[in-house]
């Protein structure tokens, strides 16, 4: 049995609910960022609410709607361009890349999500670029420089502005998070 699964957006999703599926006990499941498939031979004996339940403790729940279904696939590939730019440092149209992804013209696809979230699209993409640049500035050495050209951020200011707008915090203050861990993590060896 296929379900889609509203809120999948990283593989840090796909673990929790690995986790939480093994724990209700699905020990043969396949999960994907957007969908789980469960292996199970009796479909009438499966209990949706329970496993609505479950998603919903976690932040996640089924899709049910066509447009819920687009939404989360563009999350999703939200999600694969800006691993792609990441790991190739090559700028990505989101617009194109979304539009041709789904074979969809970028402005339907816009107003679907922009309907179902009550966000835009484009604030979406943002939002989740800067989460990412949050995350590399704790977790990597990588300078906001760097980060800027590899996210396809016109300069490392353009990036700087952005994260300031969106957190409220400037790329140090993630920095001094990073160093702090760095010291905890030191002291905790020493002891």
């Amino acid at each position: 049995m296929i379900l889609l699964i509203k809120g999948m957006v990283c593989n840090r999703c796909v673990y929790v609910l690995e986790q939480e599926f093994i724990n209700l006990g699905f020990r043969e499941s396949d999960i994907q960022l957007g969908r789980v498939i469960l292996k199970i031979t009796d479909i009438q004996s499966l209990d949706l609410s329970i496993i609505r339940s479950m998603l919903v403790k976690n932040g996640f729940d089924l899709l049910y709607s066509r447009n819920q279904i687009i939404v989360e696939k563009i999350k999703v590939l939200v999600e694969n361009g800006i691993n792609i730019q990441l790991n190739t440092s090559c700028p990505i149209k989101f617009s194109s890349f979304i539009s041709n992804k789904l074979h969809k013209n970028y402005d339907t696809l816009s107003a679907i999500f922009s309907s179902v979230e009550g966000n835009t699209l484009e604030k979406h993409i943002i939002l989740q670029k800067i989460e990412k640049v949050k995350e590399l500035l704790v977790y990597t050495d990588q300078s906001l420089s760097d980060i800027a050209f590899a996210m396809g951020y016109s300069s490392p200011s353009h990036l700087s502005n952005q994260l300031k707008k969106y957190t409220g915090f400037t790329s140090s203050y993630y920095k001094q998070i990073r160093q702090d861990k760095i010291i905890i993590q030191k002291q905790s060896l020493n002891n």
